[in-house]
């Protein structure tokens, strides 16, 4: 019977996040081909026929990057009828967060260059990835509750300032130094290493994640 029903095509588009250059920056590829030959775009590619979303979107993520094994997020999916010229596409969008000494951007097959992008100052996008990326913004954003998940920029050890940093970069706010450090210390989540690391000629302690296993 399913073959009654037109099938529309299923993709993954990889919204890449990391913190550089002072700055919270995308990973954005340059189309080779039509559509939108030229114009930039997310990371992803369609869903072959017998693999899942999740995988297909951690592969497209290690052909586009080079990096696996980091945090990736199904968030939301797309699919307004004309958001693709090939025919009805429906795209499921997975955020992604990497520390940036782990990515070397590299261009895929179909695409003509990979490069960091700030937030704050997108080119035009090709589809309907201005929206794509909006929306995973305010998702990540919506994270700020969440300390081990903005500590994925981050080294695994790492001073309360650096934690605070990666917040205000995520956010686009400056956050009270002495509320923020109250707030993450009583949420039991990181744990004292022992170790210290200097910062403007003090000492600073290093904390990590506290494991859940």
């Amino acid at each position: 019977m399913t073959g009654e029903y037109p099938r529309p095509m299923v993709t993954v588009d990889v919204v890449i996040f990391t913190l550089r250059e002072n700055d919270l920056q995308v990973l954005l590829i340059r189309r080779r081909n039509p559509p939108f030959a030229g114009m930039w775009a997310i990371p992803g590619g369609f869903v072959d026929i017998d693999e899942s979303l999740e995988t297909a979107a951690a592969r497209e993520l290690e052909e586009e990057t080079g990096v696996r094994g980091v945090y990736l997020e199904q968030f939301h999916t797309f699919g307004d009828p004309g958001r693709d010229p090939r025919g009805r596409t429906i795209t499921v969008a997975y955020l992604a967060l990497v520390r940036a000494d782990r990515v070397q951007p590299r261009a895929g097959d179909d695409a003509a260059e990979a490069r960091w992008w700030s937030v704050r100052a997108l080119p035009p996008l090709a589809f309907d990835h201005d929206r794509i990326l909006a929306r995973a913004l305010e998702h990540l954003r919506h994270k700020r509750e969440c300390p081990a998940i903005v500590a994925e920029f981050l080294p695994e050890t790492f001073t309360l300032g650096e934690l605070q940093t990666a917040y205000e970069l995520v956010l686009g706010e400056k956050l009270d130094r002495r509320a923020f450090r109250r707030q993450i210390l009583a949420s039991g989540v990181l744990q004292e290493t022992g170790g210290y690391r200097r910062v403007d000629g003090r000492p600073a302690k290093l904390y990590r994640i506290r494991s859940t296993g």
